[in-house]
């Protein structure tokens, strides 16, 4: 059995009710879901969730609220993995074991059904700990600088201030998406960035962090610009 996990807590500081602003037209939390459904990858979508609003808003659009999750786990605190770990066993004390499992963030509507499908190709096909998107930053890291108390700048690499920038090595982050793995990978709480992992490579206008309402206004226009090319 193939478990997709959604973990939307009620609570969000920098933009309150987070899981469930409407983005372009919907609660956010539902383009996740609707993009779980469209890969046709899982037998079963549920929501991890300490909110009833929450609850009854993802059971209307399709997926399953089997339980609600406790407080020690809903904190700012706690990791996706723990949260993902808890659900499991959950799912494996009241129905089945599932084989895969993938976490779905809630606030993450430019997932692609076609990047899900590779996740879970490359998950069976070369058995990594887990499966994600990533992409590529805009500018090298190597050229990056902090700023100081006193506004004056302090480079990060000074070794690579006179390199050009064509010459200097791409370096990829996690987009926040999904992850895929094994139950058994999930249960021993498995960091997911880690040597064994497989980044799926994905456009950076795909790629947004969401923290923000600057955040949210910029997502909203890349998100509208690439379904009008649609």
């Amino acid at each position: 059995m193939n478990l997709c996990i959604i973990p939307a807590r009620g609570g969000s500081k920098r933009i309150p009710k987070k899981n469930i602003k409407y983005f372009c037209g919907k609660p956010i939390i539902i383009w996740s879901i609707q993009r779980a459904k469209e890969s046709k990858c899982f037998d079963k979508i549920i929501v991890s969730t300490d909110s009833l609003k929450i609850a009854k808003l993802a059971v209307s659009y399709g997926a399953e609220v089997p339980f609600l999750r406790s407080r020690k786990l809903s904190d700012d605190y706690t990791s996706t993995v723990s949260v993902i770990s808890d659900a499991i066993n959950r799912e494996i004390n009241k129905f089945k074991k599932p084989k895969y499992v993938c976490c779905i963030y809630a606030t993450a509507p430019f997932i692609n059904s076609d990047d899900l499908k590779m996740g879970l190709k490359l998950l069976k096909k070369f058995n990594p700990t887990y499966t994600f998107p990533a992409t590529n930053y805009a500018h090298p890291i190597q050229r990056s600088f902090k700023i100081n108390k006193n506004k004056k700048l302090k480079m990060f690499y000074p070794r690579y201030y006179n390199y050009r920038t064509q010459d200097l090595e791409r370096a990829f982050h996690d987009v926040g998406q999904f992850y895929w793995a094994k139950t058994e990978t999930w249960l021993k709480k498995i960091p997911i960035i880690n040597n064994n992992s497989i980044p799926i490579s994905i456009p950076r206008e795909r790629a947004h962090d969401i923290d923000t309402f600057e955040d949210w206004k910029i997502a909203e226009n890349y998100f509208l610009s690439l379904n009008f090319k649609k």
